[in-house]
């Protein structure tokens, strides 16, 4: 055998050792908000007209952002929200329990990739901060547009905080 061949098979299984000693981590990104409007002040409220534009707004702003998953607490205002942007990219709504925010939060760094989470004004901060993140002020009772985009590694966690437009809900 060549000089050559050698040295490449000596590279290629250097490479193979290294990928398996060290296997590459996807990267995590979450991306949070609090549902839309909401009709009404009952217990389960479904959207407003600008509640349903906002939802829409945010599968648009996320149709390119990788996102693998969507997860929604079982009320039809956070359901509604998170509708869109799961039949954008082809999947389920996934129901999580918001009485259960750390065992979701641990989940959520286990497996991976990129998901939506959508919750409530009280529930989005703290699973913000449980994932590592910086929450920022309490969320207002008349506050619909944050939208938390979570990088997760396993050293620190990322935040960046992003608005949606005025007007997105016309």
């Amino acid at each position: 055998m060549s000089p050559m061949k050698t040295a490449f098979r000596a590279a290629v299984a250097a490479f193979v050792l290294l990928g398996m000693l060290f296997p590459a981590r996807a990267e995590t990104v979450v991306a949070l908000v609090r549902h839309g409007e909401k009709v009404d002040e009952s217990r389960d409220a479904e959207l407003n007209d600008a509640g349903r534009a906002r939802a829409r707004a945010l599968a648009t702003i996320l149709k390119d952002a990788g996102i693998a998953a969507v997860y929604s607490t079982d009320y039809a205002r956070t359901r509604e929200t998170a509708r869109p942007t799961a039949e954008t990219i082809g999947k389920p709504v996934e129901i999580y329990d918001g009485d259960g925010l750390a065992a979701f939060a641990k989940d959520l760094r286990a497996r991976g990739g990129r998901a939506l989470v959508v919750g409530h004004s009280d529930t989005t901060p703290e699973l913000v901060q449980l994932l590592g993140g910086d929450p920022g002020p309490p969320i207002a009772s008349d506050e619909y547009d944050r939208l938390y985009l979570l990088t997760l590694s396993e050293r620190k966690t990322s935040t960046t905080l992003l608005r949606f437009p005025t007007g997105v809900t016309k």
